[in-house]
């Protein structure tokens, strides 16, 4: 029925999550743990399984144009685990011809037969954690590799896949605009289209917040952040790799489709233990949540069939609050008539003009508002001095 699809079609994807490290990094809050005894992934692929079925029901006849294997670290699966795991979301939905199927993986767990594996299975895309190319940094991250490890990785990731990407992380304790312009010019050289380059955050519940409370580790103020930030955009730039998204910048027509579906606010499945996903069904927009920890998530799946534990009605307000938080992250910016057909009002022109008038936002010749260079850093008060 004509109710069962959103007010407009930004895609619709499948994140899949898979929980398990080989350690823990201490700025990490995502949901990841580590397992001293190997994982038993014949039963995580059933589970797997039968959560896609179950999910599929609330969101039939949708193509898929991307799927994303996120973590934790996936890229330590079986490359079987994961052909298994696709071949379920195969048999739920049609796939589009040009679908996107992407793999995180750190540096660590590269093998070149096991990066072969992963291409017969359907990976066409691999995002590598590499995180920096300074040997102290990398200790202090709690990274597992070193720098020529990394490199080795990246290299054979461009040997096997066409399309790759890799992390860093900027902003860390000493750095200094200088030597992070050097480092990116180096990192750059081995980028073929893409990369993320996020600042470190003190995360709540890592262990770099309990180090930053006790004073033992210091991180850039907000004067050296807009230094390093700019920089990162001067370098990309000139090396033709502009930020498409605050933090990710790709040669043009080279940006990861399955984030910008996120960003354009589309429609996306997420399985696996901790997984959210955001769905028009009904008539309606839903947010569910999974459970978290991954043993639990797997009896929750046998016993009841799907590893849900929350679902949760957004209101018009609420989609356009979200909307407006991710599509003010990209450079193509917002249709601002999206926003109206999401919440049944258009933007309010006094709110728009203040905020041209301060030069936080831009107009584009397609009517889009996007945040300016000024704007980007402060982008949550963007937000809220837009949102109704």
């Amino acid at each position: 029925m004509a109710n069962d699809r959103p007010p407009f079609d930004a895609g619709f994807g499948v994140y899949v999550h898979w929980p398990f490290c080989a350690s823990k990094c201490p700025y990490c809050d995502f949901n990841s743990h580590v397992r001293h005894q190997p994982v038993d992934e014949a039963r995580f692929v059933r589970a797997f399984q039968r959560d896609i079925a179950h999910q599929a029901g609330l969101a039939p006849g949708r193509t898929v144009s991307s799927v994303f294997f996120g973590g934790g670290t996936p890229s330590l699966m079986q490359p079987a685990t994961l052909a298994a795991i696709l071949d379920a979301i195969a048999q739920h939905w049609s796939i589009a011809a040009e679908v996107e199927i992407t793999l995180e993986a750190n540096p660590t767990s590269v093998e070149a037969e096991r990066f072969r594996g992963y291409r017969t299975a359907g990976i066409n895309r691999v995002s590598l954690g590499v995180q920096a190319l300074d040997d102290d940094d990398l200790r202090a991250l709690g990274r597992m590799h070193d720098v020529d490890e990394a490199l080795w990785a990246v290299r054979v990731a461009a040997s096997i896949f066409k399309r790759y990407s890799f992390d860093l992380i900027y902003a860390r304790p000493k750095q200094t605009p200088q030597s992070w312009r050097a480092e990116l010019e180096e990192a750059i050289g081995y980028a073929a289209e893409h990369l993320s380059l996020y600042q470190l955050t003190i995360e709540p519940g890592t262990m770099f917040e309990r180090l930053h409370k006790a004073g033992k580790l210091t991180v850039p103020d907000t004067d050296m952040l807009r230094d390093l930030f700019d920089v990162t955009q001067d370098v990309c730039e000139k090396h033709g790799l502009p930020a498409y998204e605050i933090s990710n910048h790709a040669r043009p027509g080279a940006e990861c489709r399955h984030n910008l579906l996120y960003w354009r606010y589309g429609e996306y499945v997420g399985t696996g233990p901790g997984a959210h996903g955001r769905l028009w069904t009904g008539g309606q927009r839903l947010a569910f949540s999974s459970e978290k920890h991954p043993e639990t998530w797997c009896e929750r799946v046998e016993t009841q069939g799907h590893g849900l534990i929350e679902s949760e009605l957004l209101k018009g307000a609420e989609e356009g609050d979200e909307f407006l938080l991710m599509g003010l992250r990209l450079r193509e910016g917002i249709d601002p008539e999206r926003y109206r057909l999401l919440t049944g009002r258009p933007i309010d022109p006094a709110r728009t003009g203040r905020l041209l008038e301060q030069g936080f936002i831009e107009i584009l010749r397609n009517r889009n508002i996007r945040a300016s260079a000024q704007g980007v850093p402060v982008l949550d008060a963007v937000v809220a001095d837009l949102a109704i």
